[in-house]
Order: C-alpha cells, then sequence, then structure tokens
C-alpha cells in the first residue's frame, strides 16, 4: 500500500498541472523555445457609466522583472488602467493576462497570491504598529509557510524597506516617506510576482524619491507603476507606457519612448538630456505662462 501512495503523489501533480494548463485558455500557446510575456493587456478598453472611454484599445507585454512606468498627462486614463492591469477592475473589453492566466478566471484570492497593489487611498489604522500592518500582507500566503517562516520574512523585508527601528512604532505618527515604504513593505510581504504603485513618490522630496525608486528598482519583481516626474523615468524603469487621451501613445524600452518629440506633442514641454559625469540627465523646461490677468494689463 505504501508503495502505491508514493506513486500517486507525482501523478496527482501531473493531473493539477494539466488542468492549470486546460483551464478556460489562460496558457496561450507559444512557439517552442519562445519565452512567454509575464504581463500582457490584449486590446483593454473601459467605459464610464456615461459611455465615455476611459482607457480604449490598449495593448501590450512586458517580460519578467520588468519596471514600467506609466506616465501621461492628468485625466489621461493612468489610474484606470492600473487598475485594469491589476484586476482591482474588471475591463470593458479585452483581457489581462499574468504568467498566462487571465485574470478575469483567478478568484481574489489567487490574485493576491500573485499580485500585490499600493494605492493613494491606502489609510492604514494609525493605533497599529508598523510591525503588524505590514503582516497584514501575509494573509493570502498564511497557510504556506509556518509562523516562524512568516516571522524571519517580516524581518527581511523590514531590513530591505529601512523600517527595522520603527518596527514598534504606530503608524499615526510616521512621516510621508516612512508610511511610504510601510505600504510598499506590506505589499512585499505578500510575496508577490507583479508589485503595482500608484504614484509611488507623491508628497516626497526630492531625496526621498531617489530612495524610494531605488529600493522599488532593486526589488527583483516586476513593478508597474505611475509616475508623474518624467525625469525620474530614465534613471528607475526599464519601460515606459504613455497614456494620453484613454489610448497608447508610446510603449517600449524608456529610451525609445521617450523622446522631445514625443513628450512635446503629449505634455507641450521640451524634454532635455544633459551630459554629466558620463550619463545623459533629462530636464523639462517648463516656463512660467501669462495668465488671464497678465494679457489683460496694458
Amino acid at each position: 500500500m505504501a508503495r502505491n501512495r508514493t506513486r500517486e503523489i507525482p501523478l496527482l501533480k501531473n493531473l493539477a498541472t494539466l488542468e492549470s494548463a486546460l483551464d478556460a485558455n489562460d496558457v496561450r500557446d507559444a512557439s517552442e523555445g519562445q519565452i512567454r510575456p509575464f504581463l500582457v493587456a490584449e486590446k483593454l478598453q473601459y467605459n464610464a457609466a456615461n459611455g465615455t472611454a476611459l482607457v480604449q484599445d490598449v495593448s501590450f507585454s512586458v517580460d519578467e522583472r520588468t519596471i514600467l512606468a506609466i506616465a501621461g498627462p492628468n485625466g489621461a486614463g493612468k489610474t484606470t488602467l492600473l487598475r485594469l492591469l491589476s484586476g482591482s477592475e474588471a475591463p470593458t473589453g479585452g483581457d489581462v493576462l499574468v504568467g498566462g492566466r487571465n485574470l478575469k478566471r483567478l478568484s481574489a484570492t489567487n490574485r493576491a497570491r500573485m499580485i500585490a497593489v499600493v494605492s493613494q487611498q491606502e489609510q492604514p489604522e494609525g493605533r497599529l504598529f508598523l510591525r503588524d500592518y505590514v503582516a497584514l500582507g501575509q494573509i493570502p500566503i498564511q497557510a504556506d509557510r509556518s509562523s516562524q517562516a512568516h516571522a524571519d520574512d517580516i524581518k527581511r523585508i523590514l531590513r530591505l524597506t529601512s523600517l527595522t527601528d520603527l518596527a514598534e512604532t504606530r503608524m499615526a505618527v510616521l512621516s510621508g516617506g516612512e508610511r511610504q515604504r510601510a505600504h510598499i513593505a506590506r505589499a512585499l510581504a505578500q510575496n508577490p510576482s507583479l508589485l503595482f504603485l500608484d504614484e509611488p513618490t507623491n508628497h516626497l522630496d526630492p531625496d526621498a524619491k531617489g530612495r524610494m525608486l531605488s529600493l522599488i528598482a532593486e526589488l527583483g519583481i516586476t513593478v508597474v507603476m505611475i509616475v508623474h516626474d518624467l525625469v525620474m523615468i530614465p534613471e528607475f524603469a526599464s519601460h515606459v507606457a504613455l497614456i494620453n487621451a484613454a489610448r497608447l501613445a508610446g510603449f517600449g524600452p524608456v529610451n525609445e519612448v521617450l523622446t522631445p518629440d514625443r513628450v512635446h506633442d503629449i505634455f507641450g514641454v521640451s524634454y532635455l538630456q544633459f551630459a554629466h559625469q558620463g550619463r545623459l540627465i533629462p530636464a523639462l523646461d517648463i516656463r512660467k505662462n501669462e495668465t488671464p490677468m497678465e494679457r489683460s494689463n496694458p
């Protein structure tokens, strides 16, 4: 009997693999030897209740460990696109695939085991200690490891995000930058393979922005983030998706997409690059516009 049971184990694993592969076209056919993109958007569409298209016919794909920045003017559809890609919002049309699996066919629990999201609306209970807030991220994967393994992982994440010394501090007294790092630490506690960030550097000073984006770029996982500050993108992202009027206006490696002509067409400002210590430093030429009051004065 013991021999029969040991033979059943690989059989059950093979059946599970087969079921996953056959699950309602979750896995797309790929040429032999071809690496399947990790995150795929296929003709994404999202309409508001009044019929207005907030995201229209957006398609692209990125490989694993890509750092993708989403940028565009206010109201262009960036946050809506991020919500569609993360599964927080269901598209009106089109599909999102992560690791070959269609988000439409994944339960919220299974999404949480793959995807972590840090939004601008994060409002944790102020009385929570930072360590306890970060540990909330482990809820979707609680059964995967022992309590000791989870505790060890929290220690590792707190070190990674430079929050160890603040572990016993209540969330209410953290600075803006510390709170942002705590949100990212909670997301990392989910052990995600894909991380979404909605303006992770919002309200941070320049040095804190650099440290925050450096942390994100070094995580070693696939990251999709909305970035308003265009000059930060070349240093910290590998790819960029430019959104304008609900449509994809440019997508690809940063140095191919973030060009002076395209930036001027989309944002109406001059995108400059200056040589400094062997690097090209980007800058925006933003000039004072004449106000209605100034135009009315002789």
